[in-house]
């Protein structure tokens, strides 16, 4: 079931992490909610401390702007994506790249683990996914059919299908094993589709440069509803652990919390980038601006018992 808070959140203490030399493109967050990962238009990857919000490491080895950056599940590893038409897999422990992987023959816009941790999906300008083993870093498919470029990818959380939003104005569900049917087409979308998200229950989530939010049973094709009320085209969108919290983030516009409006007070740009903490007391938020997060500690518990985390 949907469910609609009564009361706004209130985001206090608000913390910049300002080192960045370009517009910050995307954020992630360990799993183990101890370290946080950005990009940049810097071309650079910066690994913070989530407590102190100090500067612990920066990757460098991308030649063009960083668009979408993400741990692995077991935090062993991340990967990045950037308009020098490759992926890159790293090292968390010693920031050292570990692959290349060159496939796309345009930008990279989208990069996403698995949550086994075996696959990496990356979408791009070419209007095709491309799905990798991260053992070998060898292509394992190729899945085309967008007639856009592709912006956003997601997995579902039993890591059987890949989801892509593209330019095209539609989502595509990529299922990995099923033979007799590869792919389902999700569309309605007036606008470039710039984000989706898996929910716990494996509803699908996109966001578009309509304006709106889809929810959908991705497989079945079924619209469930349409979330309206941003007055700019939606940038990002991202599930709390529990399936229960849904935040999105558009151009010029409020941070909206399962349709709780946070004001976008410490942000002096566009939003670009967002990521709950695994315990969904915490939202990170990327800009061309600067970074921001709430305060570990006790405002971490006093967010847990507003929601009853």
């Amino acid at each position: 079931m949907w469910r609609t808070p009564v009361e706004c959140l209130t985001i206090t203490d608000v913390r910049y992490l300002e080192r960045h030399k370009g517009e910050v493109n995307c954020c992630a967050f360990s799993p183990d909610c101890h370290i946080l990962l950005t990009c940049s238009d810097d071309s650079r990857l910066h690994l913070w401390s989530a407590q102190s919000g100090q500067l612990l490491a920066k990757a460098k080895g991308h030649t063009g702007p960083v668009k979408c950056c993400t741990f692995s599940p077991d935090c062993a590893l991340f990967a990045s994506a950037s308009h020098d038409r490759s992926v890159r897999l790293w090292r968390s422990a010693t920031m050292r790249c570990l692959r290349v992987l060159s496939g796309h023959r345009r930008c990279v816009e989208t990069v996403s683990f698995s949550p086994d941790g075996m696959w990496l999906v990356s979408g791009g300008w070419d209007k095709q996914a491309i799905l990798w083993d991260v053992q070998s870093g060898e292509i394992v498919k190729v899945f085309s059919g967008h007639k856009g470029a592709i912006q956003c990818s997601a997995f579902s959380l039993d890591s059987q299908f890949v989801a892509t939003g593209s330019w095209d104005f539609t989502v595509k569900v990529w299922a990995l094993q099923r033979v007799e049917e590869q792919e389902r087409t999700l569309q309605g979308h007036r606008g470039n589709v710039s984000c989706v998200c898996y929910s716990g229950s494996d509803m699908l989530v996109s966001g578009s440069w309509d304006k709106t939010v889809r929810v959908w049973l991705p497989w079945a094709r079924t619209l469930l509803f349409i979330l309206e009320g941003h007055h700019g085209w939606v940038r990002c969108l991202t599930f709390s652990r529990d399936g229960t919290v849904l935040a999105t983030m558009a151009e010029g516009d409020v941070v909206s919390v399962c349709w709780t409006l946070i004001d976008k007070r410490g942000h002096r740009d566009s939003v670009f980038g967002c990521t709950f903490t695994p315990s969904g007391a915490l939202l990170a938020a990327g800009s061309a601006g600067s970074m921001q997060k709430a305060k570990d500690g006790q405002q971490e518990e006093e967010a847990q018992k507003a929601h009853g985390y």
